[in-house]
């Protein structure tokens, strides 16, 4: 009889064990194969260029000057990326924009080129400047004109490959205007976007719930009403983010106009995110102080220190590690948020953000980018990949700052 039950018990052990190694298994592949996905879709397209470059291209019109038209600069290049004028010293090669269109990207301008001796033809301040063509410009148009006076163009207007542009200027006698654009497609608008975010959200929620925190755990008594308060702080954390959206913009766009914020802004996604993180602090911080023994609290107060003296010098500093793996679960939730601030902050891609203008966060960008007619899955899993570097940065200096802390305290 003994040896069934224990043949028994032991099948059954056999059987979690299995399903315990079979559940952790299927879940390492699962989050393994997004992994892979996400690197080999995004990692063509990471660079340091995406990171500091606007999203929106500048457009540029210029007329060359006068002295350096030429009907023929021989200027050899051969190490040149592309197709190479040697008659107007400028190379082009055919790439894809950040957004995977096809663009005429220029690879090289000779210093002796026209193209690096323009003149801005755009009505303003900068008005017949001097302006010179960059490598990573692309060419968007080229009006030139042939040596029996018949005027054509040239360039992307034109459907034209990097081949067919070259060998169409080589043609021209004289560039009458040109048109060209520079790279766009970077996302520095949207980090600073993101960046102003976190630092307002968690600057308004963290004291704010580590207080109520503290209150709930260490002065309030167990009455009906702190039960309701524990409850609804509970219910709140599963509560969908786009309700949450909605409510900014209907309670706290107000809020925001005193300050001069005419529209949607950072300052309003901010406010919004700092409520939807208040439940994920409280109780990251209730449950850290829940684990410190309470005989650490009775030593204190033995030894004569107030209730506060005893919370702030003894309670909170055992209990930093709880309050910041807090702090870093609500960066997380910040970062990844797109539902909330599509409501509260708009869509429009910033490149120069300020805290009471539209903008952007990365994950917004992931959005805009993946809701279009032609979803941008290089794009979306290159700025994945960089919302990924920044989480895992985030949580080695949160758990440099833990141990530090701690050392102190110890």
């Amino acid at each position: 009889m003994r040896e069934k039950m224990k043949a028994k018990m032991q099948a059954k052990d056999t059987f979690n064990n299995a399903l315990t190694y079979i559940s952790a298994g299927l879940g390492v592949l699962i989050l393994g194969s997004i992994l892979v996905f996400v690197l080999s879709k995004g990692l063509k397209g990471l660079n340091f260029d995406l990171i500091k470059s606007n999203y929106w291209s500048e457009n540029y019109l210029a007329t060359v000057e006068e002295s350096y038209q030429t009907n023929e600069l021989n200027d050899e290049h051969s190490s040149a990326q592309g197709y190479y004028s040697t008659k107007w010293g400028i190379a082009i090669d055919d790439t894809l924009s950040a957004k995977g269109e096809k663009q005429l990207e220029v690879t090289y301008v000779s210093p002796n080129s026209p193209f690096a001796h323009l003149l801005n033809a755009t009505a303003g301040e900068n008005f017949e400047k001097p302006l010179k063509m960059h490598t990573g410009y692309t060419i968007e148009k080229i009006d030139y004109m042939t040596a029996d006076g018949t005027i054509g163009l040239a360039g992307k207007i034109l459907a034209q490959d990097a081949k067919t542009t070259i060998e169409t200027l080589d043609k021209a006698s004289t560039i009458t205007s040109v048109y060209f654009k520079s790279a766009g497609g970077g996302i520095r608008g949207s980090l600073i976007a993101t960046f102003y975010l976190i630092v307002i959200s968690l600057t308004i929620s963290l004291p704010i719930g580590i207080a109520s925190a503290i209150y709930l755990k260490e002065y309030a008594g167990p009455t009906k009403i702190n039960s309701l308060i524990r409850q609804g702080i509970e219910t709140l954390t599963g509560v969908p983010s786009i309700v949450y959206g909605l409510m900014g913009i209907t309670v706290l766009f107000p809020v925001t106009q005193l300050v001069g914020a005419t529209t949607t802004s950072i300052l309003l996604g901010g406010l919004t995110m700092a409520v939807i993180l208040l439940p994920t602090i409280i109780r990251s911080t209730e449950e850290a102080l829940l684990v410190v023994p309470k005989s650490l609290r009775d030593a204190s107060l033995s030894l004569g220190a107030t209730q506060s003296q005893t919370i702030f010098k003894v309670v909170l500093p055992c209990c930093i590690n709880g309050i910041l793996t807090g702090v870093l679960l609500g960066i997380g939730r910040v970062i990844g948020e797109s539902a909330a601030l599509i409501y509260t902050m708009g869509t429009f891609i910033n490149d120069n953000p300020t805290i009471l203008s539209q903008g952007t966060s990365l994950a917004l960008m992931i959005w805009s980018f993946m809701s279009g007619e032609n979803p941008n899955f290089e794009l979306a899993s290159t700025i994945s990949i960089i919302i990924l570097a920044i989480v895992l940065v985030l949580n080695i200096i949160v758990k440099l700052i833990g141990k530090r802390f701690a050392k102190q305290f110890v």
